[in-house]
This record gives C-alpha cells, sequence and structure tokens, in this order.
C-alpha cells in the first residue's frame, strides 16, 4: 500500500471495530492527555458579565467625540456599583465589570484627564473594548465535546467551568513484545554478536504520549512456538505491538504465528522509509502492528500509523498527523516511489537541516533529530529554501 493508503485503512479499521473503552471519574489534575467520556457545559455565562478589555473609560459611544466626568472607578474582581450616566465616565480596570449605561471603552492613551474630568477627541463604535456577557460561552451550552484529548487549554477550561472531577475514558492497555535471538536486555552487557533491546522502551514511551499504558511483555526468540505463546499473551490487551520479525527471513516467524490465531492481515508492506515491512491486522478481536525491528524503522511506524490505533482505542474521535512545512535549509533528493520520514533539525531560524545518518539503525541520528522530514512520494527534488514536510518528534 501507498502511505495514504495505510494510514487510512488504520483509521476506518480501528474506527470500525474498536469497542468503546470503561468511563473512569478522575480529579482534573489527573485528566492530563486522558479522553473525556462526556460533553462538558458551562456552569454559566462567559464573562458572567460584560467586562473591559483593557484600562481606561467606561462611557457612551454615542457621546463621542466629548467632554466627559469621572464619577467612580471600576477594579477587576469587584462588584460594580456605580452607574453611567450621560456626559459621564468611569475609570475601570481591565478584566472589570462595565458598568450600567456605558457602553464602550477608551484607552488611557487615547484621552487627556484634568482632574475630574477627560477629553476624547475620537469616535468608538458601540462595544469597543468590551467583553459582552456570554460571548466566550453561553451557560449551559458544551464547551468540550466527548472524544476531545485534555490538553493544556481543555485544563484551563475545565477549571475555569468548575470541573472538579472529570469523566474520562480508561487507557487502553498496549502489550509491546521485541523479537529476536539477538536482543539482550538493558543491564546485560551484550557479546559483539548481541544488541540491547531498545525498541521495547521506545515504544513504551511513545503508547504513554498518545494516552495508552504501555505493558512490555519481554522478548521473544526466533523459535515458532515460543513467538506463539507470547502473542497469545500480548492479544489479550487493547492492542498489540510486534517489534521485528516479520521479514521474509527463514527465522522470521512473527506472521506465521500470528496465523495460527486466525490473524486477518490488512497490510504487510507499505512504501515507507523507514518502516518496511510494517504488518497491520487482527486476530481474536485484538487488534496488532507488526513493526520493523530498526529502531529508526519501528519509531516512524509507530508515529505515523500505530499511534492512530492508540489514540482511537483510547476514545478519541479521530487522530490527526499533524505536518506542518518550513523551508530546507540545503537541497535535498530522494527516489520516488515512498513516502520518506527521516530524521532533520528544525532549527531556530525556522529552517529544516536534513540530519545525516547511516540507515535505520543508527540511533545517535535519531538522537540529534528533533523532528522528521517528510518526503513526498510523486517529488525527487527539493531546492534549497522550498517548502517540505515537517513532523514534530
Amino acid at each position: 500500500m501507498s502511505f495514504a493508503e495505510a494510514r487510512r485503512c488504520v483509521l476506518e479499521q480501528v474506527k470500525s471495530g474498536r469497542r468503546r473503552p470503561a468511563v473512569e471519574c478522575v480529579p482534573l489534575p489527573e485528566a492530563a492527555g486522558r479522553v473525556l467520556a462526556r460533553d462538558v457545559r458551562a456552569d454559566r455565562d462567559y464573562p458572567p458579565q460584560p467586562r473591559s478589555m483593557l484600562d481606561g473609560y467606561a462611557l457612551r459611544a454615542e457621546e463621542l467625540p466629548g467632554e466627559f466626568v469621572v464619577v467612580g472607578e471600576v477594579r477587576a474582581g469587584q462588584p460594580c456599583d456605580v452607574e453611567v450616566r450621560p456626559g459621564e465616565a468611569v475609570e475601570i480596570m481591565t478584566g472589570a465589570t462595565v458598568p450600567p449605561g456605558a457602553d464602550a471603552v477608551v484607552m488611557v492613551e487615547h484621552m487627556r484627564a484634568e482632574g475630574s474630568r477627560v477629553w476624547v477627541d475620537r469616535v468608538l463604535e458601540k462595544g469597543a473594548k468590551v467583553n459582552a456577557q456570554g460571548c466566550d460561552a453561553r451557560g449551559g451550552a458544551v464547551v468540550l465535546r466527548a472524544g476531545q484529548s485534555v490538553g493544556v487549554a481543555e485544563t484551563a477550561l475545565l477549571a475555569t467551568v468548575g470541573a472538579a472531577e472529570v469523566e474520562v475514558y480508561a487507557r487502553p492497555r498496549v502489550a509491546i513484545l521485541a523479537t529476536g535471538d539477538e536482543l539482550v536486555e538493558l543491564d546485560q552487557s551484550p557479546l559483539p554478536h548481541q544488541i540491547r533491546n531498545s525498541n521495547s522502551w521506545s515504544l513504551a514511551q511513545q503508547v504513554t504520549r498518545a494516552g495508552g499504558e504501555a505493558v512490555v511483555l519481554g522478548v521473544a526468540r526466533d523459535r515458532l512456538e515460543e513467538t506463539q505463546a507470547q502473542i497469545g499473551d500480548g492479544l489479550g490487551y487493547d492492542l498489540l505491538l510486534l517489534s521485528g520479525g516479520v521479514s521474509a527471513g527463514k527465522y522470521d516467524v512473527v506472521e506465521l504465528a500470528l496465523a495460527r490465531f486466525g490473524a486477518e492481515f490488512f497490510f504487510d508492506r507499505v512504501k515507507l522509509q523507514p518502516g518496511q515491512p510494517c504488518v497491520f491486522g487482527r486476530a481474536r478481536g485484538t487488534f496488532f502492528f507488526g513493526l520493523p525491528g530498526n529502531p529508526a524503522s519501528t519509531l516512524v511506524c509507530f508515529e505515523v500509523l500505530a499511534r492512530a490505533a492508540v489514540e482511537l482505542l483510547g476514545g478519541c474521535e479521530e487522530s490527526l498527523l499533524a505536518v506542518t512545512r518550513a523551508p530546507l535549509s540545503e537541497p535535498f533528493r530522494h527516489k520516488a516511489g515512498l513516502t520518506r520520514f527521516l530524521p532533520a533539525r528544525l532549527e531556530e531560524d525556522g529552517r529544516l537541516r536534513p540530519v545525516r545518518w547511516s540507515g535505520s539503525g543508527d540511533v545517535p541520528a535519531l538522537a540529534r533529530a528533533n523532528c522528521l522530514l517528510v518526503a513526498d512520494a510523486e517529488k525527487e527534488e527539493y531546492e534549497a529554501g522550498e517548502m517540505i514536510g515537517v513532523l514534530a518528534l
């Protein structure tokens, strides 16, 4: 499949085949990164009264330009006990309630004051520099929808409407199973023909960032019966991520083991680099991904394909791949036919610089990058300064 077809396949299959997760009620500080299970409504109008957008004087717009007598002061956080009559103005602070009778606020810089009088030589529209009552939200209106993830702005809004406790979906439990005879654990000293199991731990962090609960199952050796047994354990979770063992080699037994569980394979190769081969399917009602064993391939396949599954299984209504664009710092060329997500750095001047790397096993190059360059499968050459896709890491 092309990358676009593969991503569309993941979204469609998971949306149509997922089970709604359980609902939990958590304190607001624990809701960060969770997905709302219920709509959230405003408990009153916001703002509850007309309020000033700046420091200045509240008055009647129809009397401008003109001279006004200052009859009082209104500060933020205090009730308003003054009324503005014709020819009068009230000194007002940012966020304070605009008093009855006034319908505009003139900023301090646009008037002249002398004693208890002010002069304004300009015209203002009615409502100028005033936030009308309920302009942000009306009482009872839905301000956050079920299926939205709770980020910084959502937390601020939940706190604003007094949502001390929030109903959210349970995090999907994601099993992570690395495969390969060459793998040893983190606390072991690898022999020259061995490597430490890094993929399980990088995947665990990616799963957590996507809103899931990562469960590392260890390592399955390149033997069919052992791999099958551990896959069986992994299929008891909401999603199974396998790393390695999905190529066509003599000892790549993951697909054979999955087939013994009656697995349905939606795709087993994507026109993507790094990221070949990449498998997606379902067995015993559980979705699974067979990710390539090289670290960069594992990282990319999760970020652009499997992450969407974690988010959707966690109750999100949609999962967006947030690709932006930036100008290249230098010319870039690649062979057409594959969508490429390659290590790069977005520099302080806003330009994107490709990171030199030696292939999908080059972990130090990944660590030097702060984003991925996204090269279109149909476009071979990019000039310096030309816009190209960027995916944040």
